[in-house]
């Protein structure tokens, strides 16, 4: 993908800077940006997702929605396909929204005094404890699965734009979904994530159970799978499964197979199945979210331990991202390997499945591998 002129580049990199709520993304196997962006204004804010039904926007959901931190939808009074569309949008929009003539300037940090974030090895004790109080009640057969995430602060170099990084993502993962998204009420984030949550229009509808990660070796895949990344998958499989067939029909299954998002494989079911109402997708998004694949099984005793034992908030990590149109084309993926764009510094995230034979150790490198596909672009 091609960077836009200057003037362009520089106005969409102080958009994160303003009350501006617009989303730039790309859909995997392709090479046109998609802007959606409101003209002014709040965006729709969501407390539970059933609220979605009928509505149409870019979606942003946290994984824990409350009245504090809720999802929100930008409005999309303005979208724009590939660059040239996407230049004449910014062109009108800057007619409307005359700026000063030293307004457009390259994207600038708040010069913080410098990121002084925990060490490797601070982190990685933090890990370990929080991984012993995950993994005690799943020995004790309390759970069949749980999820345990990781953040870290990584600072920027000074010369960081959102829309270059956005861009690196894009060429650096071509299968997976990659995103540029900031409201006022968010921050900014951006995200190259391979897990759609739901995805069709009219009657056909598509989603996946995507679990177990091994790094790629070089440029050859590996196929040969533990029990507990099979496991791990399973469950997925089988919660997602259950869901559909509450609310769709005709359902088809392409898997487990072997599937890789940029430097990492993962395992995959595709399950495809037809939906005969289509205002009522939030009801089908509240159901599915959060999968097993984001926090683990019994979903909802594990979702509470979650929230209660991992020492961070996810914010807008694991959560939903994307396009919704119950009368067009919907397009929504889990927030993963994503981060936060805060002043001079970017917060990363990434987790794993933990079950009863897992090891902090190898737990801990998976969030490592996982957190190098935005260090990989940020390094660049």
């Amino acid at each position: 993908m091609k960077t836009p002129e200057t003037i362009y580049h520089q106005l969409i990199d102080s958009f994160t800077q303003r009350d501006v709520c617009f989303a730039l993304y790309r859909l995997p196997w392709t090479d046109e940006p998609i802007l959606v962006m409101q003209e002014e204004g709040e965006p729709v804010s969501l407390d539970r997702l059933e609220e979605l039904n009928q509505k149409k926007g870019f979606l942003l959901a946290p994984f824990q929605l409350t009245t504090s931190r809720p999802a929100v939808l930008i409005r999309p009074a303005i979208v724009a396909h590939d660059w040239e569309e996407i230049k004449l949008a910014l062109q009108k929009w800057m007619a409307r929204h005359p700026q000063p003539a030293n307004s457009c300037v390259p994207f600038r940090q708040d010069r913080l005094p410098d990121a002084q974030g925990s060490s490797e090895r601070d982190e990685k004790e933090i890990y370990t404890e929080t991984f012993s109080r995950f993994i005690l009640p799943l020995k004790e057969k309390q759970f069949r699965k749980l999820v345990l995430s990781r953040s870290t602060v990584q600072p920027l170099h000074e010369a960081f734009s959102p829309l270059a990084t956005f861009i690196q993502a894009c060429n650096s993962y071509p299968r997976m979904m990659i995103s540029l998204c900031h409201t006022p009420s968010t921050g900014t984030w951006i995200g190259s994530t391979p897990e759609i949550i739901l995805s069709g229009h009219e009657k056909e509808w598509h989603t996946v159970a995507l679990a177990g990660t091994m790094p790629m070796q070089g440029e050859v895949m590996p196929t040969e799978w533990s029990k507990k990344n099979k496991e791990e998958q399973a469950f997925v499989g089988e919660y997602i499964r259950k869901t559909v067939k509450k609310f769709g029909s005709k359902l088809t299954e392409k898997g487990p197979y072997t599937a890789r998002a940029g430097q990492l494989v993962h395992l995959k079911t595709d399950f495809h199945f037809t939906l005969k109402d289509t205002d009522h997708l939030g009801d089908v998004l509240q159901e599915l979210h959060p999968t097993p694949a984001v926090c683990g099984l019994p979903k909802e005793e594990a979702y509470q331990f979650i929230l209660q034992t991992e020492p961070h908030d996810r914010l807008f990590y694991s959560g939903i991202i994307g396009w919704i149109d119950p009368q067009g084309d919907t397009t929504l993926y889990v927030n993963l390997r994503c981060m936060h764009v805060e002043g001079n510094t970017a917060t990363l995230y990434a987790g794993g499945g933990i079950l009863p034979d897992s090891t902090a150790d190898s737990e801990w490198e998976e969030t490592q591998q996982k957190m190098n596909t935005m260090r990989n672009i940020l390094s660049i």
